[in-house]
C-alpha cells in the first residue's frame, strides 16, 4: 500500500512538472490594437490650402491727366455706387491741350461705348442660362421627391444653377461697370474742349469744371494707390474697391489630382479662423496648370480650381480677401458604408488582406475594398459589421496567432 501511494505520488509530480514546462514554453498572447467594423460615410477627398479672393475687384483711375486733389479714404471705408466721392481731379486748361490729348479722350469714350455693347449682349445670353437653369431645377426638384433622379443628378442640376445665377450676377456687375467708365469717359471728353466749345454745346462750361470720381458699386475700398495730392496722367492707378462678403476660393492641387476634381463637387473648408467649417461648391478647374517649387524643392505641376462659398455671409464675416484656409475637396463618397481603418489593411500576394480576431485568435481574412481615404477604406466583402480587426499588424501577428486588446477592449 505503502509503495503504491509513493508511486501515485511520484506521478503527480512527474504530470505538474510537466504541464508546467507546457504552460511555460506556451506562447504569450500578442497584445495589439483592435478596432471594430462599423456602418459609416467615407469621403474621399483631395486635400490642399487655399486663399480667399474676391470675386469682382475693380481699379479705379483717373480718366483725364490733371491735379489730384488728397484722397481722403482708407483701407475698409464703406462706399456706396453713385454717392461715395472717390476722389477729384482738377484738369488741365483745355487751351493747353494738344491734339492727341483731345484724341486719346475721344478715342477713350468710344472704346467705354464699345465696351457697354459687348457688355449688353452677355448679360441677355446670362439671363436667358439662368432661367433655363431655374426651369430645370424645379423639374429636377419635382423628380427627386417621386424617385425619378437620384440625388447626385439633382445636386449636379442645383449646382449648374448656382453657376448660372453667379454668371448673371458677374454680368450685371460687368454692365454696371461699362456705364461708369463711359460715364467718367465722356466727363473726362468735356473738360478736353475750350469753355466756347463746351457753351456751344449746351455745357456748364468753367462751371463744375473739376471732375468728380464717384464709386461705381457698393463695397469697401481694398487699397489705395495715390493717396497725397500730385499730378496725375489719364489711367493712374487710385483705388482698389470691392465687396468683401463677395468671396471665392483658390485652390492650388496637383494637376494628377485636378482631373478627379469636377465641376459642382462639394468643397470643406477648415481651420479658416472660426469654429464651423464652411461649405463650398467647385466653379471651375483651370484648363491650363503652370509650375510651382515644392518646400522641398520639387518641381510640380499644379492647377487652380476655384471654389464658390455656400455658406451665408453672416457666418464668416470676420473673412477677408487673401486669407488662409484648408480644403478638402470631395472627388468621391459613400453613405451608409461598411468602413474598416486603413491601418488595418495590408497587401497579401497582391489582394488587401486583414487579420480578424476570432475567439482570441488572429485570422488573416481577403477583403475587396471600395473607396478609400488616408483613415478608412470601403469593405465590399470580407468582413461585418461588428468584426474586430487588429491595427497597424507587427510582423508578430500570423494567422492564427493568439492576440489579446492591448486597451483590454
Amino acid at each position: 500500500m505503502q509503495n503504491w501511494l509513493s508511486k501515485l505520488f511520484f506521478l503527480a509530480v512527474g504530470l505538474a512538472v510537466v504541464g508546467g514546462l507546457v504552460v511555460a514554453f506556451l506562447p504569450e498572447p500578442v497584445d495589439v490594437d483592435m478596432a471594430t467594423i462599423e456602418r459609416g460615410s467615407l469621403l474621399v477627398t483631395v486635400d490642399e490650402d487655399g486663399k480667399t479672393r474676391i470675386r469682382e475687384k475693380y481699379v479705379v483711375s483717373t480718366p483725364l491727366s490733371g491735379r489730384l486733389l488728397r484722397i481722403d479714404h482708407d483701407p475698409g471705408d464703406t462706399v456706396t455706387a453713385g454717392q461715395t466721392v472717390l476722389a477729384v481731379v482738377e484738369p488741365r486748361d483745355p487751351e493747353l491741350l494738344d491734339a492727341r490729348a483731345v484724341s486719346e479722350a475721344e478715342a477713350r469714350v468710344q472704346a467705354a461705348e464699345a465696351a457697354l455693347k459687348r457688355a449688353e449682349p452677355v448679360l441677355e445670353q446670362a439671363r436667358l442660362r439662368q432661367a433655363q437653369a431655374e426651369r430645370d431645377l424645379q423639374r429636377y426638384r419635382n423628380l427627386v421627391s417621386s424617385g425619378g433622379v437620384t440625388q447626385e443628378e439633382f445636386e449636379d442640376i442645383e449646382a449648374t444653377y448656382q453657376f448660372a445665377s453667379e454668371e448673371l450676377r458677374a454680368s450685371r456687375y460687368s454692365q454696371e461697370i461699362a456705364e461708369f467708365e463711359l460715364e467718367q469717359a465722356r466727363a473726362a471728353l468735356l473738360r478736353t474742349r475750350p469753355a466756347e466749345e463746351n457753351a456751344a454745346d449746351g455745357a456748364d462750361g468753367a462751371n463744375g469744371w473739376n471732375i468728380t470720381i464717384r464709386s461705381p458699386i457698393d463695397g469697401r475700398v481694398l487699397r489705395v494707390f495715390q493717396e497725397s495730392a500730385a499730378v496725375v496722367t489719364a489711367g493712374t492707378s487710385l483705388l482698389e474697391l470691392g465687396d468683401p462678403t463677395d468671396l471665392e476660393v483658390e485652390i492650388d492641387v496637383l494637376s494628377s489630382d485636378a482631373v478627379r476634381v469636377r465641376p459642382g463637387a462639394r468643397v470643406l473648408l477648415e481651420h479658416w479662423g472660426g469654429d464651423n467649417t464652411l461649405e463650398g461648391r467647385v466653379r471651375l478647374v483651370e484648363p491650363a496648370g503652370f509650375t510651382k517649387i515644392s518646400t522641398l524643392g520639387v518641381e510640380e505641376q499644379r492647377v487652380n480650381v476655384i471654389v464658390d462659398l455656400v455658406d451665408d455671409p453672416a457666418a464668416r464675416q470676420q473673412l477677408g480677401d487673401g486669407f488662409r484656409v484648408e480644403a478638402r475637396i470631395v472627388t468621391a463618397s459613400a453613405d451608409d458604408a461598411l468602413v474598416a481603418p486603413t491601418s488595418a489593411l495590408f497587401r497579401s500576394g497582391g489582394d488587401w488582406v486583414v487579420f480578424k480576431v476570432v475567439d482570441g485568435l488572429a485570422v488573416q481574412t481577403p477583403v475587396d475594398v471600395g473607396k478609400q481615404n488616408d483613415l478608412l477604406a470601403e469593405v465590399l466583402s470580407g468582413l461585418s459589421e461588428g468584426d474586430r480587426v487588429i491595427l497597424h499588424p507587427s510582423d508578430r501577428v500570423r494567422d492564427a496567432s493568439a492576440v489579446r486588446s492591448r486597451t483590454g477592449n
